[in-house]
């Protein structure tokens, strides 16, 4: 099975991405939402979180306030790579468990931080979502929840345009409308299905 990492920045489309890619029936496993998982009340990464960033950044129920905690480490680097420490073994576990039993050509691993994380080791390929930063911009604001000043912050704190596309085996290009870029999505999947059985023999 290939593992193809999908990758972009904030606001670069790759949820769309990703719902199109499962739309031909392809596994999509994504960091995010096990991020968002593990810090549900009683998770493995709460206690450990609140340990480290104090209870301040804890939201009612026990689960942990995401976009407080966010504006925190965004700002701060130090606080960013001790949220890591935390998150990013597990988080490195938990996909490779929700491989195991795949028996499918490829899976796609939605992974934000492949590339700030060095974690192309879980993947085959890298595929990146790319867009210029006015439309990161505009498309993160549009979702609502974060101010300019944060959606820059995060923007600084990930690798660049040019670094990210450098590193890319493939790439799709989400400055269009959506059947442009279901047509660039339909044939990677072509492209995906033909390196799998390469990779097996035709098997």
């Amino acid at each position: 099975m290939l593992r193809i990492g999908l990758t972009g920045g904030i606001g670069s489309g790759k949820s769309t991405v990703a719902a199109l890619f499962a739309a031909y029936g392809i596994p999509v496993i994504d960091a995010d939402v096990i991020a968002h998982r593990l810090t549900l009340p009683g998770a493995s990464a709460t206690q450990q979180i609140v340990e480290v960033f104090g209870t301040d950044i804890a939201a009612a129920g026990g689960a942990i306030d995401r976009q407080r905690l966010a504006q925190r480490v965004f700002a701060n680097p130090a606080e960013r790579a001790r949220l890591e420490e935390i998150l990013h073994p597990l988080i490195h576990a938990e996909m490779l468990r929700e491989q195991e039993g795949l028996t499918v050509p490829y899976c796609l691993l939605v992974i934000p931080l492949l590339i700030e994380a060095r974690q192309q080791d879980l993947v085959d390929r890298v595929l990146v979502v790319d867009v210029d930063e006015h439309t990161q911009l505009a498309r993160a604001q549009a979702r609502g929840g974060r101010r300019e000043a944060e959606i820059r912050a995060i923007l600084g704190a990930q690798v660049g345009r040019a670094q990210r596309l450098k590193l890319a085996d493939d790439c799709i290009t989400n400055s269009g409308d959506l059947a442009a870029l279901k047509s660039q999505i339909g044939a990677l999947h072509l492209k995906y299905l033909a390196l799998s059985a390469e990779k097996h023999g035709g098997r």
